[in-house]
């Protein structure tokens, strides 16, 4: 079994490899070095897990209030928010790398290299793109033997995890992903996307090119899908009281099927942001029930 589930985990990273990976801003490719030998910093607390989970050291990771920082980095210090580090701290730092999620990448990209520091952008917008983004984290800086047990891991839980939506028919899923005020759709390029797509549900807009796209109502009542999750970005209590208005005063919302029958869904916050996170089986034991109605 171990074998045909490394094959299967294979074909689903090789699938994904042109949106997954890790991005050298220097211009020289990935240079391959030795983590015990270098200093480097995590701008988000999805990179900071996965630093953790290979162990290795960081000289810097983000502050946040919403996700938890590995305690191994309890005395780092702090380089502000992952959507807004401070450069100016880090480059007192003086690190050999800096790593942040690729979905920051044009907006921290061209700060890093006016300060002269150089960035490794890994992309964490899909469970497949996180074990990609391991595999090459783990080769650049001398951890192969920690992310190949980490990806055999996901390659045994979910051979097990795709049989059992095998035979069952897949519903239509419409993704909204929030923010006070205002929502998106998130496309299969999503990192929620992905959860829904893994837990078997079929996203309405499973194929568009970008991560998130804006689309009037009209148009999201023409896709009549079977259930509505709804996520959000950040300050997921406003968020939820956003997305309860929103259903409760627009009168085209009451059209939907799935506002009819009552599969409308909040997802929780800890479990489906942004980034992809190795919370993600508690997350798709969440969907499950959701998707396919408790079967």
């Amino acid at each position: 079994m171990k074998r045909n589930a490394n094959v299967f985990i294979g074909m689903i990273i090789s699938a994904v490899l042109v949106l997954t990976g890790c991005v050298d801003q220097s211009g020289q490719g990935a240079l391959k070095a030795d983590a015990d030998d270098l200093k480097i910093v995590a701008t988000s607390p999805a990179v900071a897990d996965i630093m953790a989970r290979l162990d290795i050291d960081l000289i810097g990771v983000p502050e946040s209030t919403l996700s938890q920082i590995p305690p191994r980095y309890d005395d780092v210090t702090r380089i502000g928010l992952a959507m807004n580090p401070d450069i100016e701290v880090i480059k007192t730092m003086n690190p050999d790398y800096v790593v942040g999620p690729a979905a920051l990448q044009s907006d921290l990209e061209p700060k890093l290299k006016a300060a002269g520091l150089k960035g490794v952008f890994i992309n964490l917008e899909s469970v497949e793109g996180l074990y990609k983004s391991v595999d090459e984290l783990g080769e650049l800086f001398g951890k192969q033997k920690e992310a190949q047990e980490m990806t055999d891991e996901f390659s045994s839980f979910y051979y097990e995890y795709s049989k059992v939506n095998k035979e069952k028919k897949s519903p239509t899923v419409l993704v909204l992903m929030g923010l006070p005020g205002s929502y998106v759709v998130a496309t299969g390029k999503s990192y929620v996307g992905s959860l829904v797509r893994l837990a078997g549900g079929s996203n309405v807009y499973e194929n568009e090119e970008k991560n998130f796209i804006t689309v009037n109502t009209e148009e999201l009542q023409s896709k009549d899908p079977d259930i509505i999750v709804r996520a959000a970005h950040a300050m997921p209590e406003d968020v939820v009281e956003m997305f309860h208005e929103e259903f409760k005063t627009n009168d085209i919302w009451k059209h939907f099927r799935a506002v009819q029958a009552g599969t409308v869904y909040d997802l929780p916050y800890g479990q489906f942001g942004m980034s992809a996170k190795f919370n993600f089986p508690e997350a798709l034991k969440t969907l499950q029930p959701m998707i396919y109605g408790g079967e």
